[in-house]
């Protein structure tokens, strides 16, 4: 019984997020000609700016497995550096099958190929993620400041300011942003609820605490800031490199490019397949205000997301391939 328990409620964790993705997905694209696609993608597009865009995509992954090393040496763990590289890899790799799962599954790649305590990297993984909330907060304080006309015009547009409730409930937009709202309300009333069961065990909470006061004696705390800031460079330059790609995009200046960008960094919270949905419903709007076509907007937001996503596939195969044929030498070595 307890078995089947388990496999219903792991099919409810995968399934629910992939309705939630396509049903926004549904919406968004439902009178759109997807007939278009081929043609951008033969004849339009320019391949050229995409995979610059690409290596900056992965550069920002590498750059965050190189930190995560760093924040692991204070608690006394030490990983090969291409082991936490692919950790990363393989964890955004993860997320495409259940969000948020890549942050526990890293945890087990160092666990398994490197030995490193779990409960310990679990927390300099929260102490990350502390980080890049903060980083996030910051970027958009910077755009709100630079951008807020712009801004308000969104949330007009998407029905979350309105001058009257009957407004209000003719929006569809606005059920959309009520239903990423209800699903990121699920997704913490989830979180807190394993983070109650490992309050159980004292000994695994105590190993949690002490990797997320890991970047408290961080060595050379500078470097984490340098590759904090490196991180977030890189993911910048892969969003706004990709809008040379099209005649549509490539004349968008660089803060309309961080407004996009922040958006859509806000929409993936929501737990879809890498943001699949909210990130292109928040992408398309936004760019539609910002001049651009909605139907060239949908273009944009459905082949930079397929590509990145499909990126992201490769990197957890490459990952798993690298992983497995270094376990292998490993094993013949021992013999």
């Amino acid at each position: 019984m307890a078995f089947f328990k388990q496999i219903f409620k792991r099919s409810v964790q995968i399934i629910l997020p992939l309705l939630l993705g396509g049903l926004i997905l549904w919406w968004v694209y439902k009178d759109f000609e997807f007939s278009k696609i081929g043609y951008v993608l033969s004849d339009v597009m320019d391949w050229k700016w995409m995979i610059l865009s690409l290596f900056f995509g992965v550069l920002g992954h590498v750059i965050r497995g190189v930190r995560w090393k760093l924040t692991l040496e204070p608690i006394g763990e030490h990983p090969k550096t291409s082991h936490c590289i692919y950790a990363v890899f393989f964890s955004y790799a993860a997320n495409l099958v259940i969000p948020r799962i890549g942050e526990v599954s890293r945890c087990g790649v160092l666990h398994k190929y490197d030995g490193t305590s779990f409960s310990k990297s679990l927390g300099t993984v929260v102490s990350e993620r502390l980080i890049d909330t903060l980083c996030v907060l910051l970027i958009t304080g910077f755009t709100l400041l630079a951008q807020r006309d712009v801004l308000l015009s969104f949330f007009d547009q998407t029905g979350t300011k309105v001058p009257d409730v009957r407004s209000l409930l003719l929006s569809g937009d606005f059920y959309i942003i009520l239903i990423c709202f209800l699903a990121i309300l699920v997704l913490l009333y989830f979180l807190i609820r394993h983070l109650s069961i490992f309050s159980k065990v004292k000994s695994v909470l105590k190993n949690i605490w002490e990797g997320i006061l890991s970047l408290k004696k961080v060595q050379h705390l500078w470097l984490f800031v340098v590759y904090t800031i490196g991180i977030w460079l890189c993911y910048f330059l892969e969003f706004y490199i990709a809008a040379f790609c099209f005649p549509f995009s490539e004349h968008l200046s660089i803060m309309a490019a961080l407004l996009l960008f922040v958006v859509g960094s806000i929409a993936v919270v929501v737990p879809t397949p890498n943001g699949a949905g909210p990130w292109h419903f928040a992408i398309i709007t936004m760019m539609v205000l910002l001049g651009i076509g909605k139907e060239d907007a949908g273009i944009f937001a459905l082949i930079v997301h397929g590509i990145q996503t499909f990126l992201l596939i490769l990197l957890g195969i490459y990952a798993m391939v690298a992983l497995s044929l270094k376990n292998t030498n490993l094993k013949n070595n021992t013999l």
